[in-house]
This record gives C-alpha cells, sequence and structure tokens, in this order.
C-alpha cells in the first residue's frame, strides 16, 4: 500500500474492491463506462487501433482505448472531430476513450519540436505546417475530442538525460500540470497528472508529492518504457508509487509486454497501455500461453497447429499456423489482422487472469508462472519492440 494518505481531492471515480499485497483490484467509474483494473488500453493513436474494426475491439474484449490529441489535432484536424460530435463518434466507439496530450511527442519527434516554459513548436512531419501546443491548447483539444481520460501536457525526456535536464523537465511538468487543472476539463471528463523525474528515484519521488498535493483524478507514471533496463523500470516506478496516494487510479503509460505488466501490478500499478501485442502482430509474432511465437519461422510451414492450443478466439479455431505462415510469407494484410486480433485477445484473457489471481489471491504463482514463459533474455523487457528505431513508440 502508498505511504500517501487518500487525497483531499473531490471524490473519487475509482473504487478499490481488494487487494493481495500492494496489487489492487478496482473499478473506473468513466463517461462511456465502469472498467475493472487492472486494465490494458490498446493504442490507436490516429483514431483507429491498427488492422481492428471498433466492433472487432469490442469483440476481444476492449473497453476502453488510447488515441492521441496531438496526431488527431493535426490529422483529420478539430474541425473534422467537432462535425462527428467528437472522437467516439468519429471512430464508432461507444467504449472509453483516454488521451494522451502531446507530451510524449516532445520524446518521439524530438527532430520536429522546440520546447520552452510556455509550451512545444512542433512542425509537423506530415506538412511542415507549424502548432504552438501549450498546455491550455491541450486541455481545449481533449475537450473537444470529449475523451473520457484527458492527460495533462508534460515534459517527457529521453531516459539517459543528466540530472539538470530532467530536474527542468520535471519543473516545467509541474507548472504544466497547473496550468492544465487551471484551464479545466468539461464536466464528466477525469483529469490525469504525470510524474516525471527521468532516470532518478529522488526526482521520481519529488514529483509524485507535489502532484499529490493537486486536485488530480488519476495519476500516471511518464516516461519510462523507453529502452531502460527492466530493473530500472521497476524501481523507478515503485519509487513514484510509493508517494501517490492511495484512492486514485496510477497509470503506467507505455508498458505492455506481459512480464512488464504483472510486475508493476503488483507494486500497485491499475492502468496500462502499448502498441507491444498490435506491432508484434505486424511483425509476424504472436503472445501464446507458452510464450512468444515467430510464425514466419520456418519451422510452422506444415503446422497444422492453431497459434494457441488453449486459446478459443476466432483465429485459433478457424485458421493454422501453417495458413498464417503462408500470408506473412506472401505479405499478405491479412495475416496482421489476424495476428492482431489473436494478440490483443490474449491480452485481455490475460488481464482478466490477473485480476482473478487479485481476488483469490494468486497473484504470486502467476508472476512465477509468467517470468518463466516470458523470461527476458536481454536489457529491458519485450516493450522495447514498440520503440522505432527514430524513438517514436506510441503510434499503433
Amino acid at each position: 500500500m502508498s505511504d500517501r494518505p487518500p487525497s483531499n481531492a473531490r471524490p473519487s471515480n475509482f473504487e478499490i474492491v481488494c487487494r493481495t499485497g500492494c496489487a489492487r483490484l478496482g473499478r473506473l467509474k468513466t463517461l462511456h463506462g465502469t472498467f475493472e483494473t487492472p486494465i490494458f488500453m490498446p493504442v490507436g493513436t490516429n483514431a483507429n487501433v491498427k488492422l481492428m474494426r471498433s466492433d472487432d475491439l469490442k469483440r476481444v474484449g476492449a473497453s476502453i482505448i488510447l488515441s492521441n490529441a496531438y496526431h488527431v489535432a493535426v490529422r483529420p484536424g478539430l474541425e473534422v472531430i467537432e462535425l462527428h460530435g467528437g472522437l467516439h463518434n468519429f471512430m464508432a466507439w461507444d467504449g472509453g476513450i483516454l488521451t494522451d496530450s502531446g507530451g510524449f511527442q516532445m520524446f518521439s519527434l524530438k527532430n520536429f519540436r522546440k520546447v520552452s516554459d510556455e509550451g512545444v513548436t512542433f512542425v509537423s512531419p506530415y506538412d511542415g505546417s507549424k502548432l504552438f501546443l501549450t498546455p491550455e491548447l491541450s486541455m481545449d483539444i481533449q475537450r473537444t475530442l470529449g475523451s473520457d481520460i484527458v492527460m495533462v501536457l508534460d515534459h517527457c525526456p529521453p531516459i539517459d538525460v543528466g540530472y539538470t535536464e530532467a530536474l527542468d523537465a520535471t519543473r516545467r511538468t509541474h507548472e504544466w500540470a497547473e496550468r492544465c487543472l487551471k484551464r479545466g476539463v468539461k464536466e464528466g471528463q477525469l483529469l490525469f497528472a504525470i510524474a516525471q523525474g527521468g532516470a532518478f528515484e529522488d526526482l521520481r519521488r519529488a514529483s509524485a508529492r507535489y502532484l499529490s498535493e493537486k486536485d488530480f483524478d488519476g495519476f500516471a507514471v511518464g516516461g519510462l518504457s523507453l529502452g531502460e533496463p527492466f530493473e530500472m523500470t521497476l524501481r523507478l516506478a515503485h519509487a513514484t508509487v510509493s508517494e501517490l496516494p492511495d484512492d486514485r487510479p496510477r497509470y503506467f503509460m507505455g508498458g505492455g509486454s506481459p512480464r512488464t505488466i504483472i510486475e508493476l501490478v503488483a507494486i500497485g500499478i491499475d492502468m496500462f497501455d502499448s502498441v507491444y501485442p498490435t506491432r508484434l502482430a505486424r511483425h509476424g509474432a504472436a503472445l501464446t500461453s507458452e510464450g512468444r511465437l515467430n510464425i514466419k519461422a520456418s519451422r510452422y510451414r506444415k503446422d497444422l497447429s492453431p497459434i494457441d492450443h488453449r486459446c478459443d478466439c476466432l483465429v485459433c479455431r478457424n485458421y493454422t499456423r501453417s495458413y498464417i505462415h503462408h500470408l506473412l510469407n506472401r505479405g499478405e494484410t491479412l495475416a496482421g489482422m489476424l495476428l492482431t486480433y489473436h494478440n490483443l485477445y490474449y491480452m485481455f484473457r490475460f488481464m482478466e487472469r490477473v485480476r482473478e489471481s487479485i481476488l483469490n489471491g494468486t497473484l504470486e504463482e502467476m508472476r512465477r508462472e509468467v517470468a518463466e514463459i516470458y523470461e527476458e533474455r536481454r536489457g529491458s523487457p519485450v516493450d522495447v519492440l514498440a520503440l522505432d528505431y527514430n524513438g517514436a513508440r506510441r503510434h499503433s
């Protein structure tokens, strides 16, 4: 449990149902439904989860997804979103939506931006147009989008910056968070702050303490899962969580491998997003009860087994590894569609098991199982696959 007392802010939309150690089974109430936590959110940066229709997302078990305020504001533009009456109608999605503020693009689009205390100037990688994104404009954009959970604009530095630069980014993050809070959101929208601090534990703790005194509906751990060693991820996330109020949801931004999720659940994280399962699928890999499978491998050419013999998704009930291997070998889009469907189905069944393990007190047993199946061979967990070589992470 966090050392921090309950927040003195307005009543929380988050209810803790039960605990196993520091892990929490909870319910988060939003405008588009009440969601059980711990929860995984697929990433739909451009108002779509790649290769998935909205009804497919519902079918595999998604209840809330992530979209990106900056990218949607640039293309198609807010006037198009307004014509549709908001982001939910635009993408024909009646579940929850969390919108990232644009802060991460200061990391992923580092060659296309200039940061000051007032805000950040982006040069569009699409057409060269400029956008001066301030905390106030980020709030205005997300009000127009009508997302259920709104993220403050934060300054996300690379994990390897020095102490002075990390301190400056943390200070700026705090100032921007207060400006976002002052600007406000629409009635019913939830506003989450983001703790930063680079690779420095004292800055992480100080950031979490500072933001905890403010009237936010939830708190995120930002600036991690950027390729740092797994042990560092866990240590810095724990330092942050230990200073957050107990009665608010905690969101780890960008972590999505099974091993990452279960270890962070164990220290008290409630929410996750990542491109991990969808990007793996587009590279020909499947998540299974026996670990990760590279279906491109030649040994699957005549394999008549389903992707996962323990899985009952539509893909595993109807298609063989051999067929999907053939599609991958021929560069067919259907291969990515089938693997994306399966991987997301796997992730939502995985999260169900995580919640059940908290409820029945078997989380430790599940942690050992996942550690054995998804043993990390080097560096950070395979969330690092969610990074493009240019560092652009959250593109679904």
